[in-house]
């Protein structure tokens, strides 16, 4: 069986905890879409591990697999892998030969396109990771592919017709200098060496084929998205969205297992149980103003700062609206309900319930970033809860919970008609009310 993980939000809600937590029952986890610009934090025994493009649950030994719908930058790939021998583990990581390949010179136009774009406030807050250049090359056939590392033939090919395209664009439309980022020999050179180490330590796979046949054989596995609903190219706040799929049905397309095989499967929406996002765009819920200081506050508690970049992330109340939209997009069949600790102690605690728009009370997100930003928030409020002991909470179970936490997450699950698996009331893997495993289901 399969089951995929998907953020629900605007990312950052704890998704490698819950793959890491629900991994243990899986023998394979595939990340469908994104690439290094997709941070995930896992703590174990104390350890904590950050990786921004292995999957999370290489940390306990299982196989990751970076499917055809990532992009894949080959020097972070390689960097992580070592990174984590050297700390005494052996990652076993395969990457799908269709998966696309971020060059140098696509994070040098990530981050010059994005300058340009924040003149007209069009800019997404990208990492500068390369990550949406090298989407656009997918789309405009000009990519190079994991496999076409492999053939130096055709990776000379490849970056011939490309490279003199991107220094044009470069150096005639941005008036850029063009280094080594824009010669084709020294691209060659590098990236034919990534190739051959790909595949002398047997890591290229034809990602469709090697999951069915492990599912075939009886192992599960565990799908990972990247990214949150509303950061999808097609279903979140366009234009201030990444460059892929995070919604579940990309599962399918990203991995080459068929969509009834995904679909057969559990849709596990992880919650972070506020909001909170990096980049621009609207954000109704967002506490500023006289709120600052418990923006801050909350910012400082969940620890909302960016994985791979480090920039403090904008914090607001949980909005619903936001996640009965993503509940439809994906058809959840069970929730992750993440940092119920990071509340404690507050007086108060506010949700979005639903929004204002030209006079109309509506319960989902318009179609449009633009409208989306009209609306405003007709908020709930609930008692808050005591600060609580995590570990006992987790060892105790959900009744252990605070009366306004249990509260608090009944709503939750009554307005989106899905059950809460699980519940982080801290950041440890052993700080986790598991109430039901979804490969169990």
């Amino acid at each position: 069986m399969t089951v995929t993980i998907v953020g629900s939000q605007l990312g950052d809600e704890g998704k490698g905890g819950v793959v890491d937590l629900f991994g243990d029952a899986a023998d394979v986890i595939a990340r469908y879409q994104g690439g290094d610009n997709a941070g995930h934090t896992v703590v174990v025994g104390g350890d904590e591990y950050k990786l921004s493009l292995v999957p999370s649950g290489a940390v306990r030994g299982k196989t990751g697999v970076l499917g055809n719908g990532c992009v894949v930058n080959p020097e972070t790939l390689f960097e992580e892998i070592d990174a984590l021998r050297e700390r005494g583990l052996d990652p076993d990581v395969r990457v799908a030969r269709r998966a696309h390949v971020i060059l140098p010179y696509h994070r040098v136009l990530d981050g010059i396109e994005e300058d340009v774009k924040s003149d007209a406030d069009l800019d997404a807050g990208t990492t500068g990771r390369g990550i949406g250049p090298t989407y656009e090359d997918k789309a405009g056939r000009r990519g190079v592919r994991v496999g076409d590392l492999l053939d130096p033939e055709v990776l000379r090919e490849r970056l011939e017709y490309a490279v003199p395209q991107k220094r044009a664009l470069y150096e005639d439309v941005y008036g850029g200098d063009a280094g080594e980022e824009f010669d084709v020999d020294a691209l060659f050179e590098q990236y034919r060496a990534y190739g051959e180490r790909i595949r002398n330590e047997g890591m290229d796979v034809n990602a469709g084929d090697y999951l069915a046949d492990r599912i075939d054989d009886g192992d599960t596995v565990m799908l990972e998205g990247a990214q949150g609903t509303s950061l999808d190219i097609d279903h979140g706040v366009y234009p201030y969205v990444t460059s892929s799929n995070p919604t579940a049905g990309y599962a399918a397309t990203g991995t080459g297992l068929g969509p009834t095989t995904v679909g057969q499967g559990e849709v596990v929406g992880v919650v972070k149980a506020y909001l909170s996002r990096v980049g621009t765009g609207p954000l109704p819920t967002e506490l500023t103003g006289d709120d600052e200081d418990l923006a801050e506050y909350i910012r400082e508690e969940g620890g909302e700062y960016g994985t791979v970049t480090g920039r403090p992330r904008r914090v607001g109340w949980l909005d619903l609206p936001m996640l009965r939209h993503a509940a439809r997009a994906n058809g959840f069949t069970g929730l992750a309900i993440n940092h119920l600790d990071v509340l404690a102690g507050l007086d108060e605690v506010k949700v979005g319930h639903a929004y204002e728009l030209d006079g109309d009370t509506i319960y989902s997100m318009p179609a449009t970033t633009e409208r989306w930003g009209d609306c405003e928030p007709v908020f709930r409020t609930f008692d808050g809860w005591p600060e609580f002991d995590p570990e006992a909470v987790a060892a105790e179970g959900y009744e252990a919970l605070p009366e306004q936490a249990r509260e608090y997450v009944e709503y939750v699950e009554s307005e989106l008609d899905t059950a809460a698996y699980a519940l982080g009331v801290g950041p440890g893997r052993e700080e986790t009310v598991v109430q039901q495993n979804p490969f169990e289901q």
